[in-house]
């Protein structure tokens, strides 16, 4: 199967595995998935619910020093919990350029899980918030998912009652949608 190939998923509740059974978080099945491909991924799951760009931002230092080795790839997913909080895009995005810039200084590839605004927070902060990501990609010359949802966001029966977390069935429907963009993301092995 080849070299390990280590991942680190840092976002927040939606690689956590909310409400979901251990085994059926976003980065186990991502894993597994790549596994299936021959790629012998190891994928960290540095998730955590709740957390905003300003929260991930203060632990992202901290988690990457935890690691046994550096991470061959990030993949970044945050923004959720700042659109819950109504929080100013001017802010979301700043805290997400200080991750890239403290990955950059580490020379670790990244792939941004994009997020975007809906529409009742308004044209104009929808306008803003939505062109954070690619933005950000751009300029970092990060891998970018555009929408990280977007396979399950409108399909009811893949998300939990709570009308915001993918059910088990909507991870995989998260995952088969983005393996491609992980796979490709991941630097040549040595």
């Amino acid at each position: 199967m080849g070299p390990e190939r280590r991942i680190l998923a840092f976002g927040d509740s939606l690689f956590a595995g909310y409400n979901l059974d251990q085994g059926e978080s976003y980065p186990a099945r991502l894993e597994a998935a790549l596994r299936a491909r021959g790629i012998n991924a190891r994928v960290s799951n540095a998730g955590v619910s709740g957390d905003t760009t300003a929260a991930a931002r203060q632990r992202l230092t901290f988690t990457l020093d935890a690691q046994d080795s550096p991470p061959e790839l990030v993949i970044v997913e945050f923004g959720g919990n700042d659109l819950l909080r109504n929080l100013p895009p001017a802010e979301t995005r700043a805290n997400l350029a200080a991750m890239l810039d403290e990955l950059a200084k580490r020379d670790i590839p990244v792939l941004l899980m994009g997020m975007r605004a809906p529409p009742n927070l308004g044209a104009e902060f929808q306008r803003e918030f939505d062109g954070i990501y690619p933005a950000l990609a751009k300029e970092y010359g990060a891998a970018l998912v555009p929408f990280f949802i977007e396979s399950v966001y409108d399909q009811p029966q893949l998300i939990q009652s709570d009308r915001i977390h993918p059910t088990a069935d909507g991870v995989e429907t998260l995952v088969r949608a983005t393996v491609d963009d992980v796979a490709e993301a991941l630097p040549p092995a040595e």
